[in-house]
């Protein structure tokens, strides 16, 4: 079989067995070629609740398969690899926050999407990447503590100087493994290039970004953009999907360890696999966990997410 043959064969059987597929923007192009949506996790969320497909397969990782389950309890929602995990999602459980929350109990908790649904139960307010600033200035109370990602939470204590926020140790370790010197070398090698980065890189890393911002936001600013070369300073597979949409502009790597292993997890004979029915893992959440988890989303979506 050709990769043509797979994807048709896939799109074939979404539709027979009325599957809506959602790809993240950092799965393989393969992948997003026969995917009904791309984008960011809580994006592709807020879409499967719209679409009339009774089943949802979320090519993603757990806490994004989690947060479709969240918003779309009456759903089924398969995640396309079982061990797809998030380092950073993981990094802290719910009895570790319990804890914190007992070291500052005039904090409001702000938590990262990228959250299990577990933590989310004792969270405050969710935010994205694109909407940490704005949700944060909306909160009154000025003391914050911002989890799990202390380079997106240094990067949103920048921009808001007025609250008193409280940061973990923890992120992304992909991202936050980019070095001073990768983007010394990258703009060494590509001069004209424009350096876009994701906040979840650490600050020094930022500091020298041309843009700061979500991937979706490094995508449409490549995109708008007069500009002909870029340095994507995200996973390596928003270059490769830039190339295709933009042809006449030329995209290049900040790093060539800036590849999430997780989100590669899943192949596109993994989703083949899914939509026949026989491979795959669906997310069950408790009625409990999931109106508590949905409560700080809501919150988020009041605040302006």
């Amino acid at each position: 079989m050709t990769i043509r043959d797979v994807q048709d064969e896939i799109v074939r059987l979404k539709k027979e067995n009325d599957i809506c597929i959602l790809a993240h923007s950092y799965q393989t192009h393969d992948i997003v070629e026969v995917a009904d949506f791309t984008g960011d996790s809580y994006a592709l969320s807020k879409l499967a609740a719209k679409v009339p497909n009774k089943t949802v397969l979320m090519c993603g990782v757990r806490f994004m398969a989690e947060t479709v389950k969240i918003l779309s309890p009456e759903k089924k929602v398969i995640l396309s690899s079982p061990t797809a995990g998030c380092p950073m999602a993981e990094q802290m459980d719910k009895e570790a926050l319990l804890m914190v929350k007992e070291q500052f109990p005039d904090h409001t908790v702000v938590a990262y999407i990228n959250t299990t649904a577990e933590l989310k139960t004792v969270c405050d307010v969710c935010v994205t990447s694109s909407s940490a600033v704005k949700i944060v200035k909306a909160i009154e109370n000025e003391n914050i503590l911002f989890i799990p990602d202390c380079n997106l939470g240094a990067y949103v204590a920048n921009q808001v100087p007025e609250k008193n926020i409280k940061l973990l140790r923890g992120g992304c370790p992909i991202h936050a493994a980019v070095t001073v010197k990768d983007v010394d070398t990258a703009k060494r090698r590509h001069p004209d290039a424009l350096l876009l980065v994701h906040p979840e890189c650490v600050p020094a890393v930022s500091e020298k970004a041309d843009y700061v911002g979500s991937t979706s936001g490094i995508m449409e600013f490549a995109k708008n953009s007069d500009k002909k070369e870029f340095i994507i300073g995200t996973e390596n597979s928003i270059a490769q999907h830039l190339q295709y949409e933009c042809p006449d502009k030329k995209f290049f790597y900040l790093s060539q360890g800036l590849i999430c292993r997780n989100m590669k997890e899943t192949t596109l004979f993994d989703v083949l696999n899914c939509v026949k029915g026989n491979a795959g893992e669906e997310i069950f959440m408790d009625e409990d966990t999931r109106l508590k988890a949905k409560k700080c989303i809501d919150r988020m979506i009041e605040l302006g997410g």
